[in-house]
């Protein structure tokens, strides 16, 4: 299989936490060791650290904090939304340095636990800026799904791809908008009406799962969708997705998936062949400059918006596509880092 990564100006798309809380803890017994630079701890959403993707990748970034930085690191995985404030509270008790949260459901609970403990320093994956001491770290996937919403629309034999998300929340619309956009685009530049499922522009409103846990739910979605006719599908789900995976895998290749956050295609090995590309969100080098930011009291107050142009976002490629398509994606990408294309 060859695999092309594309992100920020590579135009060319080279080949493109305690155990007192409710939530359960990976290192609960963490003490910071005599000559560690602090302890850096993250709570995670409720899709859990072994997502294959989300929750996953951003704890990959702490361990990475750990390894390069020679901070102790620490986890608390939620259960549910009840989890967050008390997972925070116990990090807090503990001493922690950085509090990193991860994702937008966590915005209230992280915006709370800061105004409550303005020495500690927090961060939080997919949303702005709450508190002096708080780091927004947000990230444009429209930019990368709008390149993979105009591959599926190029590769499509039906003329008709689908996307749906877990909860209709702007982390998870932001993909399903730029995806819906970039099939938009290629219609619009070809003259053709591939079709997509899942998401209405106009409405900002589509299909959702109701959650990011039940696989059934993803597996059912990505049945009605084929049923409809789509054979390319972009989960915006978390676990969800791996349900609408496994239904691709079921179907002897009548519908592919394009993975969400991380390399798909990696992170999902099992399931590789589904895969024709993945939109990433490098939410790994994101926490790791996070954790840097806190110990050096800089990062509080402050927004990262990763971009095409910063290598924040990007798109990895794991079919084989034609030079002709190719040259498009590398046109599409100079547009949008150039702001002459619009993806949402």
């Amino acid at each position: 299989m060859r695999k092309q990564t594309l992100k920020g100006l590579a135009v060319g798309l080279v080949a493109v936490v305690g155990l007192a809380a409710c939530g359960s803890s990976s290192s609960s017994d963490t003490t910071v060791a005599a000559g560690a630079a602090g302890l850096a701890c993250e709570v995670t959403d409720t899709g859990g650290v072994d997502d294959k993707g989300f929750n996953q990748i951003a704890h990959e970034g702490l361990l990475q904090a750990e390894t390069e930085l020679g901070v102790a690191t620490d986890l608390l995985e939620s259960t549910t939304d009840a989890d967050y404030a008390p997972n925070l509270q116990s990090f807090v008790d503990k001493g922690c340095n950085v509090i990193v949260t991860v994702g937008f459901l966590l915005a209230d609970a992280t915006k709370a636990a800061a105004e409550a403990n303005p020495t500690v320093q927090f961060a939080i994956v997919d949303s702005n800026t709450s508190a002096a001491n708080v780091q927004g770290l947000t990230f444009a996937t429209d930019q990368p799904s709008f390149l993979a919403g105009y591959m599926a629309a190029a590769t499509t034999t039906t003329g008709i791809v689908g996307t749906f998300g877990g909860i209709n929340i702007p982390p998870v619309a932001i993909f399903m908008q730029g995806f819906a956009k970039g099939v938009e685009y290629y219609n619009a530049q070809k003259g053709t009406s591939v079709k997509v499922l899942g998401w209405d522009i106009a409405k900002q409103d589509g299909t959702f799962s109701g959650d990011f846990n039940d696989q059934t739910k993803g597996t059912s979605i990505a049945k009605s969708m084929s049923d409809e006719g789509a054979d390319i599908i972009f989960p915006v789900a978390g676990p969800v997705g791996l349900g609408a995976s496994q239904f691709a895998m079921d179907s002897a290749g009548k519908v592919k998936i394009i993975g969400v956050d991380v390399d798909m295609a990696v992170s999902n090995p099992t399931q590789a062949e589904v895969y024709v590309a993945s939109v990433l969100k490098k939410i790994d080098a994101a926490v790791l400059q996070a954790v840097k930011d806190a110990l050096a009291k800089t990062g509080g107050g402050t927004d990262y918006l990763g971009t095409l142009e910063n290598g924040g976002v990007g798109v990895s490629i794991t079919s084989t596509i034609t030079p002709e398509l190719q040259a498009e994606l590398d046109a599409v990408t100079a547009g949008i880092i150039d702001g002459s294309i619009v993806t949402k």
